[in-house]
């Protein structure tokens, strides 16, 4: 049993130290591809992304309500409100939709 926990270790030990290494290590010049230049200039944004999303719908009670707050809060930063405007609005949307979906 712990030999096979340590095989395990190793193996993503490997895969991690690969990931960070390979790149560094075979892209030495300038990247001149304009596909590759806008694919790796959305990988972060598309990774907080992918991130966010399932914890907006399960920080709340019922993802109807984390739903909603999504909506909401990107109409609201869509039409130029504040980080802190399209906050409050999230929080008084879910605690609206709460109060009618959770009874």
């Amino acid at each position: 049993m712990s030999r096979s926990i340590n095989v395990y270790i190793l193996v993503m030990f490997l895969v991690s130290y690969a990931i960070r290494v390979l790149p560094v290590t075979l892209i030495r010049g300038k990247i001149r591809s304009k596909f590759l230049q806008s694919f790796l200039h959305y990988v972060p944004y598309v990774t907080l992304s992918v991130m966010t999303f399932p914890a907006i719908l399960e920080a709340t009670e019922t993802p109807v309500s984390g739903a909603l707050a999504l909506i909401a809060g990107a109409v609201a930063a869509w039409f130029g409100a504040s980080l802190f405007q399209v906050a409050s609005l999230s929080c008084v949307v879910v605690l609206i939709a709460e109060f009618f979906l959770v009874r």
